[in-house]
């Protein structure tokens, strides 16, 4: 089964690491993304860009209307997410309780439904 693992964040919170940590907390983060990639485990892992960086789009009788940031105004936002293919919800769980940001920040952990195939 597989699992999108959601990580937020903020400013405040990445401003408060020191830089010395922040080394440290990306080789944290990298261990653990080959760890679990060499599991077959994690699928991908992938970074976003700050709520400054988003925009979002509505299309209300055909015209799209472009607007910048999250739709959800919101101190925090999603900064990251990685999928995973775990046998069970309990073991997605333990890997997410395992992701070294997850004493941090919340992690929500959402099973994947449906797959798509993007085969034309």
């Amino acid at each position: 089964m597989k699992y999108m693992a959601i990580i937020y964040g903020n400013k405040a919170l990445w401003e408060s690491f020191a830089p010395d940590v922040i080394g440290e907390a990306i080789a944290s983060v990298n261990a653990f993304n080959v760890r679990y990639a060499e599991s077959g485990e994690l699928l991908g892992a992938y970074g976003l860009g700050d709520e400054l960086t988003a925009k979002t789009v509505r299309v209300r009788d055909g015209v799209p209307a472009v607007t910048d940031g999250p739709y959800l105004e919101a101190k925090e936002f999603v900064s990251s997410f990685f999928l995973l293919d775990c046998d069970s919800e309990a073991r997605a769980l333990e890997v997410v309780a395992d992701y070294p940001f997850a004493s941090h920040s919340a992690v929500e952990v959402w099973p994947v439904l449906h797959e798509a195939g993007t085969e034309m």
